[in-house]
């Protein structure tokens, strides 16, 4: 064979490049995944747009139109999924994701700047600033990262794309046609968390009409301009759940030797077991006192290390009903003391500067 013919063979088994193109666009074509069709013309988004104008009162053609604008967001169904593989609880990880310089400084800031709203927070409803601070900290870094994502894509998403939890995000997402009927807003004009949590608090919409103030008294609730109806509302929030004013959150644990904590911590994380019931079970204070009230037992557990055991009190409980952790609750907490402990030294070192400065308030 000539050398001749062989590059003619060649060129001929060659792909042509233009039907290959041709061929993979095909292809690919026909392995992506159907586009999903508009809510509005699914059967269940219909039914939920005829129960929902049923009890409220609504045009079922004005939520139909609603629905018919919101999109699929893949990305809120990966991120609300839980991991196939269920990681390794460890509190000293978590805790060092929020107890941080970045968070302690501008958890200082925060105060400083919004001060006399966290004060009158904390006379109306009796929640301390440094609570309120933390958990706008550990929610939002203070306003930072309150999310991107168009609430009513992402409730219209987990509520009709994501059977484990549908039921609690279609009352989201009634409760986001209805917040924006009573505020006179779009529900497209939302935006926040991938789970449907709004602004500073990240409250949810439900949240929102239940508990949320207009602190700053300018008519209306607002929680992306600014924090001061943030701040109030997540004080009410803590209120209306049973915070008790002036009652201490958490404190370690001691216990005895023979002590035996599973069956304390097994018996839930609503306080309780009677001072007198921890005492004999070996589980005191860290001076050796009695518990100071009805507590829970809360075991922080990091892999390679001793498990922390703090004694968990009605105001321990009370921020796990904004979210339903103890490692959250505990962060808050320890956040809230090191901010409060860190506002005091800064006001003692400012007078002794300043002599005629006003003494630090706690």
């Amino acid at each position: 064979m000539s050398l001749p013919h062989r590059n003619a063979v060649a060129a001929h088994r060659r792909p042509n490049p233009i039907l290959l193109a041709a061929m993979l666009a095909a292809l690919t074509g026909a392995m992506a995944p159907p586009a999903h069709a508009s809510f509005a013309e699914r059967d269940d988004a219909r039914a939920f747009v005829d129960e929902v104008a049923s009890r409220h009162g609504f045009d079922p053609a004005e939520l139909s139109a609603a629905l018919a604008r919101a999109q699929h967001e893949p990305a809120v169904i990966r991120l609300i999924t839980p991991p196939a593989r269920k990681g390794v609880r460890s509190w000293h990880k978590y805790r060092a994701r929020f107890l941080d310089q970045v968070r302690i400084d501008g958890g200082i800031s925060f105060w400083d700047e919004h001060a006399a709203d966290l004060e009158r927070a904390a006379a109306q409803y009796g929640v301390p600033p440094e609570i309120i601070v933390a958990i706008i900290g550990v929610e939002t870094l203070y306003g930072r990262h309150t999310g991107n994502f168009e609430t009513l894509s992402a409730l219209a998403t987990l509520a009709f794309d994501y059977p484990p939890r549908a039921d609690l995000f279609r009352r989201e997402l009634e409760a986001l046609f209805l917040l924006a009927r009573e505020q006179g807003r779009d529900p497209a004009s939302y935006s926040g968390s991938f789970a449907g949590a709004l602004g500073y608090p990240q409250f949810l919409p439900s949240s929102v009409r239940a508990y949320a103030v207009d602190f700053d008294g300018d008519g209306g609730i607002d929680f992306d301009a600014g924090p001061a109806d943030a701040i109030g509302s997540v004080a009410r929030y803590l209120h209306d759940h049973g915070w008790q004013a002036g009652a201490p959150v958490a404190e370690p644990a001691r216990l005895d030797g023979g002590a035996d904590p599973a069956p304390l911590v097994a018996a839930g994380i609503e306080p309780a077991l009677e001072p007198s019931t921890l005492t004999a079970a070996g589980v005191n204070t860290l001076d050796g006192a009695p518990a100071a009230a009805t507590a829970t037992l809360v075991d922080l557990e990091t892999p390679g290390a001793a498990t922390e055991y703090w004694l968990g009190y009605r105001n321990f409980y009370v921020i796990t009903r904004y979210n339903r952790s103890s490692f959250y609750a505990m962060a808050v907490f320890e956040l809230a003391e090191a901010l409060r402990l860190r506002r005091l030294v800064d006001s003692l070192r400012a007078a002794r500067q300043d002599p005629t400065a006003p003494p630090p308030s706690d």
